[in-house]
């Protein structure tokens, strides 16, 4: 019997009740819930308990439920933990929660090559699992990707990115494309509703060929038969996250391939992941490949939704790359966000602080000549008669404010005679600012993760709303 949130408490309290179950499979919450609802449990017979994906269960704050669990189940029982990555957590869980615990270890055999000798060296990745990196400038990525997929259009393909914008972004940009337009392309994220996910995930298994677009709410746990390529367009945020993506293919014996994208100043991660016995081949980039950039902003003049899109996904990216674990890796003070909002194919640079005191480089970055982004308008006729009636309100509200009173002449000249700074004084001032700002700009980004804010509100407070 399946346990799971998204589903009805009271529905799978009232099966267990009626039909029983001789296997429970289900999240630790739920599980948790059941056992505490439903005192004519009875666990005296249970012999064997499974905690799958162990690492993640404990990272995700169910230690506290697992440890509950554990202590209403037999002492007499056998227990395992499985997962791709063991961390410090597991071991710990593995000390209090197993009796006489053995550690089993799968790793498989590859050939090393080098000149003067052949040598076997473990790998923590399938024999049949073949890995490549692709390194490529920012502006090019996209263009990269978009021909990468059109050469495999045969194959059964899941593409990673780092934050549901994203995701939610390209779903919506690569249908756009001529050369995409056939080619089934579905997004999953953790922000969609559990039925929504539950669609787009059997859509997919039912394929035989197409794509997935998703976050790392999809990189553990699934099993999803004939996956053919893994692309990581964004490299995790976690580097163990790394294996458990490319774990979504060359499953049970069958051969299977995964690309990672690099920027050319993250070339250091594929000497980080052969040091884990993650090794990756080079793959070289297509020279003759064709710039979809001209296609998306044609898409994002037509669509307010998609531009709107574009830059949340853009503004999500740069503060997602902050938060890399491999930090001295992943620079994000090194991100060149000009050539990284062309690959975007955004129209403008968005105001955000990162940009207003380019603090990060714009190089690279050719806005859109003559356009007006308020007079963008959305296809969704609903959407625009709404932004429409917004703007007149917001309008009305401005025309009622009383304008402040001008200060006299003499004021502005005293004021302008105090305020005169040395160069130095005034590059120390900046230097302080920016510093403020990107610090209250980190703190928003908290507040929104743990749910404080909204979006809307996000992008008011970190000047993004002209977009939204």
């Amino acid at each position: 019997m399946l346990l799971v949130g998204g589903s009805s408490l009271k529905e799978n309290m009232k099966s267990i009740e009626e039909e029983g179950a001789n296997l429970l499979i289900g999240t630790p919450g739920r599980i948790y819930d059941i056992m505490d609802r439903m005192d004519i449990l009875d666990f005296r017979n249970l012999e064997i308990l499974i905690l799958d994906e162990a690492d993640r269960l404990l990272e995700m704050g169910f230690q506290k439920q697992i440890s509950s669990i554990i202590s209403r189940l037999p002492k007499l029982r056998r227990t395992g933990l499985f997962s791709a990555t063991q961390t410090e957590a597991v071991e710990e869980l593995a000390k209090a929660g197993l009796r006489n615990p053995v550690r089993v270890e799968v790793r498989t055999e590859m050939k090393m090559h080098d000149r003067s000798s052949q040598q076997l060296a473990s790998s923590k990745t399938p024999l049949g699992l073949k890995m490549e990196y692709l390194e490529c400038e920012a502006d090019k990525k996209s263009s990269q990707l978009v021909d990468f997929i059109t050469k495999n259009m045969s194959e059964k393909i899941i593409i990673y990115f780092m934050t549901c914008a994203t995701v939610d972004y390209w779903g919506v940009v690569l249908p756009h494309l001529a050369t995409l337009k056939k080619c089934p392309i579905i997004p999953l994220h953790g922000k969609m509703k559990q039925t929504a996910r539950e669609k787009a995930l059997a859509s997919f298994t039912e394929l035989s060929s197409g794509v997935l677009l998703c976050t790392d709410v999809a990189a553990r746990g699934l099993d999803i038969p004939g996956v053919d390529w893994i692309v990581q367009y964004d490299p995790p945020q976690d580097p163990n996250v790394f294996v458990h993506r490319v774990g979504r293919t060359a499953r049970f014996g069958r051969p299977g391939r995964a690309i990672v994208f690099l920027l050319p100043k993250e070339e250091a991660y594929v000497e980080f992941l052969r040091i884990r016995r993650v090794p990756l081949e080079e793959r070289k980039c297509c020279d003759n490949v064709s710039d979809i950039v001209p296609q998306i902003r044609s898409a994002a003049k037509k669509d307010r939704d998609v531009m709107e899109k574009g830059v949340k996904a853009f503004v999500s990216f740069v503060r997602a790359y902050k938060e890399h674990h491999c930090s001295y890796i992943f620079r994000w003070k090194d991100l060149e966000i000009g050539k990284l909002a062309m690959g975007y194919g955004l129209l403008l640079l968005p105001g955000m602080p990162e940009v207003k005191h380019h603090t990060l480089s714009t190089d690279g970055f050719v806005p859109v000549e003559d356009i007006k982004v308020t007079e963008i308008k959305y296809k969704d006729k609903s959407r625009e008669k709404q932004r429409l009636k917004n703007l007149k309100a917001k309008k009305e509200t401005e025309h009622q404010k009383a304008k402040p009173p001008k200060p006299k002449a003499n004021q502005n000249a005293t004021a302008a005679i105090k305020g005169k700074k040395t160069a130095k004084q005034r590059r120390a001032i900046q230097t302080v600012e920016e510093a403020d700002e990107l610090d209250r700009d980190y703190r928003l980004l908290k507040k929104l993760k743990k749910g404080t804010i909204d979006e809307s509100e996000f992008a008011k407070l970190t000047g993004t709303e002209e977009f939204i």
